[in-house]
């Protein structure tokens, strides 16, 4: 414990509580504020537009009720009087209605920055292991990242498909992989899915266990799961030393690893 305590740095010297907030309100909650009131004056703005016609319409058909009953009362039929009574009540209540949905509309235009609290401190730090062997693998490297998508789309090329990059469109897969029908060459015939992982591991890096989705035809219901290893010696240029060999075939797909 004594290990990790003098890894933290100190915070003596760190901006006092009201310098913070004020870097927070400044840098960070005013132009989120803009942000959101921006965004609900477009919100109220619309409600208002269609709460209006609407309202309107309503208020102009009772208005025409009105007057026809007022006019046949007016001729003599006194029976009608209730009727006109409740026609003059419900325009009150339209009138009423609208007056204070508009009242309301204009409140939730206005947004402002609450009193903020302060809860506490946190430090974010590197683990102090994160270069052993037990710990380096789950460290994210973009060099075996990008190693890995190489020898996955060399892979696919080598069979005859053709390789699309989607890794920064966040789709939940890297690659997407179709195989070209013979006779035209712009249609594909099947179509696979493929996320690939990389790690480092040991001493060298290494693309390990790289796991590729082989996501069929939703009638077909198939998933095959590939596994690539692809090691890189630190003396060597990219790719030396890596010799992809099968060692095993399944139903549901087949299995490489390198002999380094």
């Amino acid at each position: 414990m004594a290990a990790i305590d003098d890894l933290i740095p100190d915070d003596a010297a760190l901006p006092a509580e009201a310098q913070l907030k004020q870097v927070l309100i400044e840098q960070a909650l005013e132009p989120l504020l803009a942000e959101v009131a921006d965004s609900r004056r477009r919100e109220t703005d619309t409600v208002r537009r269609h709460l209006t016609i609407s309202l309107k319409a309503l208020i102009n058909r009772e208005n025409l009720k009105y007057a026809d009953l007022h006019l046949r009362v007016e001729a003599g039929k006194i029976n009608l009087r209730p009727a006109l009574k409740r026609s003059e009540d419900r325009l009150e209540e339209l009138n009423h209605r609208l007056e204070t949905r508009l009242a309301d509309l204009d409140k939730e235009r206005h947004c402002t920055i609450a009193d903020i609290q302060h809860h506490g401190w946190a430090w974010v730090l590197l683990h102090p292991e994160r270069k052993s062997p037990g710990i380096a693998p789950m460290v994210r490297d973009d060099e075996i990242e990008r190693r890995a998508g190489e020898a996955v789309i060399a892979h696919e090329n080598a069979r005859g498909w053709v390789v699309e990059s989607v890794e920064k469109d966040n789709r939940g897969f890297d690659l997407i992989s179709r195989r070209p029908h013979p006779e035209d060459p712009a249609t594909a015939i099947e179509v696979r899915f493929i996320e690939v992982k990389g790690a480092r591991r040991g001493g060298r890096d290494r693309v390990d266990q790289q796991r590729v989705q082989d996501r069929r035809a939703p009638e077909e219901g198939l998933l095959a799961l590939r596994r690539l290893q692809l090691c890189r010696r630190p003396e060597g240029p990219p790719g030396a030393g890596a010799r992809p060999a099968r060692v095993g075939t399944s139903r549901h797909g087949r299995a490489l690893s390198c002999g380094c």
